[in-house]
């Protein structure tokens, strides 16, 4: 790569996105929020949709489990292709594959067919996020970069507890089906507006041509790279602590605390709260506190939140709303930790951004699928055992962090 390319790519703040900074973050924020809506919008129709499709409780779970292993699959690629051809086009192109799938799920007739076409849809829905996080840190600075990324966590955080409401008032008043149909007008607007103002922040000198084997080393140096595991591995135990509670929501919400399919708002609402705090904080917080400072104050909280549920949990019936809140600060601290981590992630390679955020994104995401597939089915049989899981996959992501922390500070670029 030749010195300009490369100075261009470590001071990205000398660049300007064409279009105004808080339309690129919603832009990126509406990305970020079709993983969501494509997870949590169906869950009040589970079983509506099982009975109308013929389907026993393991093939619905698989409909999340599915989309999951395409969504974690394909994140090995979103970032790496970025890197070759642009953001634009990978986005693009990712937006109209999702389109078609997501109309394709509507128009389901089987579990077979739907189940095909939740793997379609996990294979799409990720370019968004994985690229548009490379986006934010080719146009800004260490500093405005993660504000600009509490900004979009913030958004994003919203949809989580917005999507479970509207796919219940879907549900209700015009069955499930409807409920695809809507996550395809999602995807068609986004399409239309990425098309119309988002902006290309990877100029063709700075790209990496687009070779299998020069690729193949690039991952290698990626995942060799003690760092960017353990910092990887830390982020998907955080998340996977709550996501175990997410794929967990029908039994949880309506089997453990008797609630009905339109009141998922009970369990998301003070999750999404907590992760809106923690965002703020954590953006207004750049460049006052240092990184792993308040990646620190973020485990601390968790930790005490977490031990807080377990006993709870062990020692009094489940009663709202205290059910849920050691939850609201289990996100916060979580989202506290997120941004911070996820900007060393993308700062250990400065020319291969997209590539790290494909590669710890699909750390993540493949986290969450074994946490869906294998743990939600059988923690997911009591509440005692729910809040365990929480504080055991916490425990993970600190043991990860702690182990990063213990690593010199100073490696030369690129790591081995």
């Amino acid at each position: 790569m030749s010195e300009a390319a490369t100075e261009t790519l470590v001071q990205p703040s000398a660049r300007k996105a064409a279009q105004p900074r808080w339309v690129v973050t919603i832009l990126l924020a509406g990305l970020a929020t079709l993983g969501p809506f494509s997870i949590d919008t169906y869950f009040p129709a589970f079983n509506a949709i099982a009975a109308d499709l013929g389907a026993r409780p393991f093939e619905m779970q698989q409909t999340l489990s599915v989309y999951l292993l395409g969504f974690a699959f394909m994140l090995l690629f979103h970032g790496a292709l970025s890197d070759s051809f642009g953001r634009r086009p990978v986005i693009l192109v990712s937006l109209i594959v999702f389109t078609l799938a997501s109309a394709a799920s509507a128009a389901s007739t089987n579990i077979h067919t739907l189940l095909i076409f939740r793997l379609i849809q996990g294979l799409s829905c990720g370019a968004g996020m994985v690229v548009g996080r490379a986006i934010i840190r080719d146009l800004y600075a260490p500093v405005e970069a993660q504000k600009m990324m509490s900004q979009v966590t913030m958004i994003f955080g919203l949809a989580p507890a917005i999507a479970p409401i509207i796919g219940g008032w879907l549900f209700v008043a015009f069955g499930w089906h409807s409920i695809f149909v809507f996550i395809t007008a999602v995807a068609i607007a986004l399409f239309v507006a990425c098309g119309r103002y988002l902006p290309e922040s990877l100029p063709e000198q700075s790209r990496q041509s687009f070779h299998l084997a020069r690729l193949a080393e690039s991952y290698r140096a990626v995942l060799l790279s003690r760092r960017f595991l353990l910092l990887s591995l830390a982020l998907g135990f955080n998340f996977s602590a709550f996501f175990l509670y997410i794929a967990s929501a029908p039994a949880f919400v309506q089997g453990m605390l008797g609630l009905e399919p339109t009141q998922y708002a009970w369990l998301f609402l003070p999750c999404i709260a907590g992760i809106m705090i923690g965002a703020y904080i954590s953006g207004r917080s750049a460049g006052r506190v240092r990184p792993e400072r308040a990646v620190g104050y973020g485990y601390a909280i968790m930790s005490g939140a977490a031990l807080i549920n377990l006993l709870y949990n062990l020692l009094a019936p489940l009663s709202l709303p205290w059910a849920v809140l050691p939850l609201l600060g289990y996100t916060l601290g979580m989202s506290l930790t997120m941004p911070a981590i996820t900007l060393l992630v993308l700062d250990l390679f400065p020319s291969m951004r997209g590539m790290a955020a494909s590669l710890q994104s699909f750390i993540s995401t493949l986290m969450n699928s074994l946490v869906s597939g294998l743990l939600a089915p059988l923690l997911a049989l009591a509440h005692q055992t729910l809040a365990l899981g929480l504080l055991g996959l916490m425990g993970g992501g600190a043991i990860c962090w702690l182990a990063y922390c213990r690593l010199p500070q100073h490696l030369p670029y690129p790591e081995s």
